[in-house]
């Protein structure tokens, strides 16, 4: 994973990933936690670089020289993602990027103050103005299943044109946009294989 300085917010991009940290973490730990039991081994931290990369082809990106805004929502006393590497927003992830097949990946976290607004309010307001950009053409949504609904009312006015997929545990209520399972892309950047998965 490349690091580089070069993410400023005033950037506009059109392809963009909003991810409610907090939720992606605990679906990441119980996969953990689940999937050791199932395998038998011990599971490694998530690559969040190929997780970002996942969540990109499995929202319909293609390989080339793309611009894509990873955006990482989370609570203001949550230091950083426990069960990704790289996970601390601070000093780790905030204002950084990588560049691999896909294109250069640029990454913001917001933090969330809970007196001032609540996080499902502040995904959907994020969402609206994603929806309503002119430059924004492929959103990649991950927010917290508790506020499907509000997220699913933010994108009643999607424009025809902009590919949008959400990504949750199970298939949703839907609206005008794609669906895909949030645990596929987590398996892949947990280092889980298929084969590794019993069938009986």
């Amino acid at each position: 994973m490349e690091i580089k300085d070069t993410f400023t917010p005033e950037k506009g991009a059109e392809n963009v990933i909003l991810v409610d940290g907090d939720f992606a973490d605990k679906v990441a730990f119980d996969l953990t936690v689940n999937f050791e039991r199932i395998i038998g081994r011990r599971i490694p931290k998530a690559d969040l670089a190929r997780w970002a990369d996942c969540l990109a082809l499995d929202g319909g990106l293609r390989e080339g020289q793309h611009d894509v805004s990873l955006v990482i929502i989370h609570d203001k006393q949550r230091q950083g993602l426990d069960n990704f590497t790289p996970g601390r927003y601070a000093d780790e992830l905030n204002g950084q990027a990588f560049r691999d097949h896909l294109g250069e990946f640029s990454i913001m976290t917001l933090p969330v103050e809970e007196t001032l607004t609540d996080k499902a309010a502040f995904f959907r307001h994020l969402t609206e103005t994603l929806v309503s950009s002119q430059e924004t053409r492929r959103l990649m949504l991950v927010p917290d299943e508790s506020y499907f609904d509000e997220v699913r009312q933010a994108l009643r006015h999607a424009d025809e044109d902009k590919h949008v997929t959400v990504f949750s545990m199970q298939p949703m209520a839907g609206g005008a946009f794609r669906q895909e399972i949030l645990g596929y892309s987590l398996m892949c950047a947990l280092g889980i294989e298929s084969k590794e998965i019993p069938t009986d």
